[in-house]
């Protein structure tokens, strides 16, 4: 009797160190990408000093300084960037091993995903609910910024990015791509006149916003004749909201992409002109890091918005003229 009382004491304590040991790794990680302690203890559901003994306890087991501490935030050493690489790879695998063996497709944890505002706010706020239902025990954080944002340095699991891709070196999956819309308000369209060709719109006014952005933003096709036009923008902006807005304000004429505007076309307060001169599309990426394995959660919350976006491509844009 006191031998099994023993053993199971000693497999409890091996038990909680291995657990303890988890949970370090986990708060490393977050701490190494976020570069803050209390913003990963937050989020892990610790406080501030639980989280800080339980990395000082880390770094005094494996006898190295992982972490620099200043002032503002805390950065990797030497040391801390090697151990990264090495203990993170690690410990999506487990949980790509706990999912497996779950055999029941339920996801846990936390899920990380990067995306700009407007394809954020209008897009995939909106199908988040069917997902999480589905998935009840599953956390998403939505880092929501008009800014580039770096899988490995965010600590995201993965990036929604608009149009074309800067990172070659990334896993890319194409998930959606909408097609360009010219619009304007009908009170400027009112006050302005209308466009018939892509020619005229170099006597209106245009505003530039990430949609009409870069060198084939501008280049219509239609009946195997391709037209490229060189505009000034009177007003030039990084944010989508900011052109669609100033667009319904009656500036003047913008391109963005349909999810950029399908509301405004609906409501009437954007009109589409030169419907029948066709953009370039722009294209929705899910963006991996490399030579990091999606985690279950990435892979299934790609597959579900691949598949609502498909069956939400419009078959009518609202009105033209």
């Amino acid at each position: 009797m006191n031998e099994s009382v023993s053993l199971d004491s000693e497999y409890d304590i091996f038990a909680i160190q291995m657990n303890d040991r988890l949970t370090a790794l986990r708060v490393f990680i977050r701490v190494a990408h976020l570069g803050s302690l209390s913003r990963a203890a937050r989020e892990l559901g610790l406080s501030q000093p639980s989280a800080s003994r339980i990395l000082a306890t880390l770094e005094r087991d494996i006898g190295a300084v992982l972490l620099q501490r200043t002032t503002r935030a805390m950065t990797l050493t030497e040391a801390g960037v090697d151990y990264l690489t090495r203990v993170e790879p690690i410990l999506a695998a487990l949980e790509e091993a706990d999912h497996a063996a779950r055999g029941t497709g339920e996801l846990r944890g936390m899920l990380r995903v990067a995306l700009s505002s407007t394809f954020g706010v209008r897009e995939v706020i909106p199908r988040l609910p069917a997902f999480l239902e589905r998935h009840p025990a599953l956390r998403i954080d939505l880092s929501i910024n008009d800014r580039y944002q770096d899988l490995i340095t965010d600590g995201v699991d993965i990036a929604l990015r608009l149009g074309p891709l800067v990172d070659s070196s990334a896993i890319v999956r194409k998930l959606a791509q909408a097609p360009r819309v010219v619009s304007a308000s009908p009170a400027y369209l009112a006050r302005a006149g209308t466009p018939r060709t892509p020619e005229e719109l170099g006597e209106h006014a245009v505003i530039i916003g990430p949609g009409g952005a870069g060198p084939n933003a501008w280049s219509f096709s239609k009946d195997g004749r391709r037209v490229a036009i060189r505009v000034r923008g009177r007003i030039t902006t990084a944010a989508n909201e900011a052109a669609t807005a100033a667009a319904v304000a009656g500036i003047g004429i913008t391109v963005t992409s349909l999810w950029g505007c399908r509301i405004e076309l609906e409501q009437g307060s954007l009109v589409q002109i030169l419907g029948e001169w066709r953009l370039e599309p722009v294209e929705l990426h899910a963006v991996f890091a490399a030579g990091r394995a999606a985690t279950p959660a990435a892979r299934a919350f790609t597959d579900y918005l691949a598949q609502e976006l498909r069956q939400a491509l419009p078959s009518d844009l609202g009105k033209q003229r």
